[in-house]
């Protein structure tokens, strides 16, 4: 009898165990398919400079606006870069915006304008 009450109790905990697996599996497949957007991101003059590069995509979490775009190049560039960034000017879509709050899309083209000397 003893025999039979261990068994269960291990099938029992094997079957938590199981559980608890596919409860994390679950989980982690809720967490692969976060939707996220690209981003593409041209910079002049001296953004490009500061950037090191012409233009690069961001890959960003879906609902992300200007605002996470601007973290996002901060978090993966130098400080010249996110000092360019204050006084920069920003095309969305080639429409000026002004307002961070700005909503993005999937597949949206975001320009970097530093102030341009001159008239």
């Amino acid at each position: 009898m003893t025999d039979t009450t261990e068994t269960s109790a291990a099938a029992g905990a094997h079957g938590t165990t199981e559980a608890a697996e596919t409860a994390t599996a679950g989980q982690a497949a809720g967490a692969a398919t976060a939707r996220t957007i690209a981003v593409h991101v041209r910079y002049y003059a001296s953004a490009r400079a500061a950037a090191g590069t012409e233009a690069e995509t961001l890959d960003l979490p879906e609902g992300a606006d200007l605002a996470a775009a601007l973290d996002a190049i901060r978090a993966q560039h130098d400080a010249a870069l996110a000092r360019v960034l204050t006084a920069a000017s920003f095309l969305l879509d080639e429409v000026a915006v002004r307002r961070h709050s700005a909503p993005l899309h999937d597949g949206a083209r975001l320009d970097v304008l530093p102030p341009f000397a001159g008239g």
